[in-house]
């Protein structure tokens, strides 16, 4: 492979596509908002000149890995002459439908198709394009270029050539693949969602707070990031979405989303991508911040 396109520039999109690009891969980022493309482009350029105030990479490197990104707005354009489609868009299942019928229709037959659903059926998504067995699933872990693990998901139809050398180029990315079968949830958020959607309810039930909940789990169970800071960073709406997959696949109420959770996102409290969640990350909070800092 040596042509990677990226669907999405969000949060996920640009994490992938800086990950291949550092990779030494061509890729192809595109997204329709023109916004959305230069929003993701600072954020790579941004995360790779941290990377090189650590240490961790060069200047050259930095210089090769923006060098190897080219934008699209145009799905039929990015798409072209490329040897797997990642779609990193929104967790709906009708927008990833949609993508995935555009894709069938404008790729070669021989592309791989993958997506970084984290919930969605795989079966599903490749019931909407023709030839289904090179579809996969392809869950990257946030922050993309950080995190070690991929969850790569089988759907009913993936062929045994499409895993093996999806789970090659996770290798050659400097990841961990873990394969696992196509059902909601998957793996990774079978288990964590349950632990955060319990977390919430136990601040919904008045057992504890906030920071009293986070630093329970955090000193207590060894956890880098508190349940519901970490609710956070995934972003609540992601989360309820989640949840919803799951309680209609399994048709089981341990998966049903917290009524707290649900009004938070009627809100429009989503977390981080808001500036507030279950925590205050508003430009407010952020200058008390550094006003504390100073004045100590």
């Amino acid at each position: 492979m040596q042509t990677i396109a990226v669907i999405g520039a969000g949060t996920m999109g640009n994490g992938i596509a800086h990950t291949f690009a550092q990779s030494g891969y061509t890729v192809k980022l595109i997204d329709i908002s023109e916004k959305a493309i230069e929003k993701g482009m600072a954020t790579i350029a941004a995360n790779l000149d941290r990377m090189v105030a650590k240490g961790t990479i060069t200047e050259a490197d930095r210089d090769t890995t923006i060098g190897n990104l080219i934008t699209y707005t145009d799905v039929r354009d990015g798409v072209t002459g490329c040897d797997l489609v990642v779609e990193a868009a929104t967790e709906n299942v009708e927008l990833k439908l949609n993508i995935f019928r555009q894709l069938s229709d404008v790729c070669s037959h021989s592309t791989i198709l993958a997506t970084n659903t984290s919930s969605i059926s795989i079966t599903q998504i490749a019931a909407a394009v023709v030839h289904p067995e090179r579809v996969i699933g392809m869950h990257f872990m946030n922050p993309v270029p950080i995190m070690k693990l991929v969850e790569i998901i089988r759907g009913y139809n993936t062929s045994d050539t499409v895993t093996q050398t999806i789970m090659s180029l996770s290798e050659k990315l400097g990841k961990v693949p873990v394969e696992v079968n196509d059902y909601p949830g998957f793996v990774a958020n079978r288990i964590l969602m349950p632990m955060i959607n319990e977390s919430i309810e136990t601040l919904y039930n008045g057992v504890a707070g906030v920071y009293e909940i986070d630093t329970v789990m955090k000193l207590g169970m060894a956890h880098p990031m508190g349940p519901l800071q970490l609710a956070d960073f995934i972003g609540l709406d992601v989360c309820l979405a989640i949840l919803n997959v799951m309680y209609d696949g399994f048709k089981n109420p341990k998966y049903a989303p917290c009524p707290l959770l649900v009004n938070m996102v009627r809100a429009g409290k989503l977390g981080v991508k808001s500036g507030e969640g279950f925590y205050d990350y508003s430009e407010s909070k952020k200058a008390e911040k550094v006003s504390r800092q100073f004045s100590r």
